[in-house]
This record gives C-alpha cells, sequence and structure tokens, in this order.
C-alpha cells in the first residue's frame, strides 16, 4: 500500500453547478460565451464554435458530429452521455470537467490543456492528444482504442478500470502516471517512454517482448 500511495493521484475537478437555464439560441457561435446553460439532447452536428467559452455549464446526450470546437474553454462543465464522430477541440482549454459515459470516435485534442478532468465511463476510439498537457486527469473504467499521446506531457494522470488498446506514447513525457489498475494495457509505440510511470507486476509480463524488441534483446527458446 506505501508502495501505490508513493505515486501522486490525480486532483479531481472541484466546481458545484449552479442553477442552469436551457440554452435557447438555434446554434452556438463562435467566440460566444454561455455561462450557466445546459444543453440537453441536442445534436450539434457540424456547429462553428471555435473559441467559445463555456463556464459552470452542462451539456447532455448532446450530438457533437463534427462539432469545431477548436480554442473552446470548458470550465467547471459537465459533459455527460455526448456522442460525435470528429468533434474538433485541438488548442482547447478544459479545467474542472467531468465526462461521462462519453462515446465519440476521432476526437481531436492535440494541443489541449486539459487540467482536473474525469473521464468515467464510455469509449473513445483513436482519441488525438498529441502534443497536449494533461495535469491531474483520471480515466475511469472507460475503453480508449488507439489513443495518440505522442508528445504529450502528463503528469499525475491514473488509468483506473481501464481498457486501453494500442497506445501511442512516442515522445510523450510521463510524470506520476499510475497506469496498474488499467484491466488491460497494449502499447503501439512509446514502451521507452514508459519511465516516469508505474505499471503492475502483470503488466510488465505483458509489455516484456515490446521491452526486449526495443533494447534488441533476442528471446528464443533452446
Amino acid at each position: 500500500m506505501a508502495e501505490r500511495n508513493a505515486v501522486k493521484a490525480p486532483r479531481p475537478p472541484v466546481f458545484t453547478l449552479p442553477e442552469l437555464r436551457a440554452f435557447d439560441g438555434a446554434e452556438l457561435e463562435a467566440e460566444g460565451d454561455y455561462d450557466g446553460v445546459e444543453f440537453d439532447g441536442l445534436d450539434l452536428t457540424g456547429t462553428q464554435a471555435s473559441g467559445a467559452r463555456f463556464m459552470d455549464c452542462a451539456l447532455r446526450q448532446c450530438v457533437l458530429d463534427e462539432a469545431r470546437l477548436k480554442r473552446a474553454r470548458i470550465m467547471d462543465t459537465v459533459l455527460a452521455g455526448v456522442r460525435g464522430v470528429g468533434t474538433d477541440l485541438a488548442d482547447a482549454q478544459l479545467r474542472d470537467v467531468e465526462i461521462s459515459e462519453a462515446r465519440l470516435g476521432g476526437v481531436q485534442l492535440s494541443g489541449a490543456t486539459l487540467t482536473r478532468v474525469v473521464v468515467r465511463g464510455g469509449k473513445i476510439d483513436y482519441l488525438n492528444l498529441r502534443q497536449s498537457r494533461l495535469v491531474d486527469v483520471a480515466f475511469v473504467g472507460c475503453v480508449l482504442v488507439e489513443p495518440d499521446l505522442g508528445g504529450a506531457r502528463c503528469e499525475r494522470v491514473s488509468f483506473e478500470d481501464c481498457d486501453v488498446r494500442g497506445a501511442d506514447l512516442s515522445a510523450a513525457t510521463l510524470k506520476d502516471v499510475d497506469l496498474r489498475g488499467a484491466v488491460r494495457l497494449e502499447l503501439a509505440r512509446g514502451v521507452d517512454r514508459l519511465s516516469g510511470a508505474v505499471i503492475s507486476p502483470g503488466q510488465l509480463l505483458d509489455l516484456a517482448p515490446l521491452f526486449a524488441a526495443e533494447l534488441g534483446v533476442r528471446v528464443e527458446s533452446r
């Protein structure tokens, strides 16, 4: 137990939503400012809202197919049951955010900054986090298929009861990253970047072929 406690755990999001008012606009706007708004069951397919700001908001059961939210600022906000393919959040800022039961594919979060974010449940395919910064981020009970963390900087990030398939850690920098709770951990690239992460003995055995290949060690039976 002491060994596990030596890894600094992510700090959780801390916020309380105020009484929300329903969104009454026709569509989201670029550089729009949304404070204390609830978006419930809306189809936001193809919306153009780059640079929008969401503060003390809730997005519930919304469709985000091809939504353009580059450079958006999302703070003290809940995203519950959102779904979509090709959502563009490149260079966005997420701070004190809870994401639950999302069903997303090809989400672009390259260059984004995530601070005190929890992703709980759901499935995200081909999550692009290249060159992003993650601080105090917890993935809990979710499925991540081929997440791309190439060049990302991760500090106090954990994976608990997660299924992580084909992750790319190329050129990533990890500090206090706890992978021990992942029920499946598959790396496609970047095994050499695991310095700064903690894995379990079982995961070490599963990753042994990758470590051997990285070191140029041939493993053959006699």
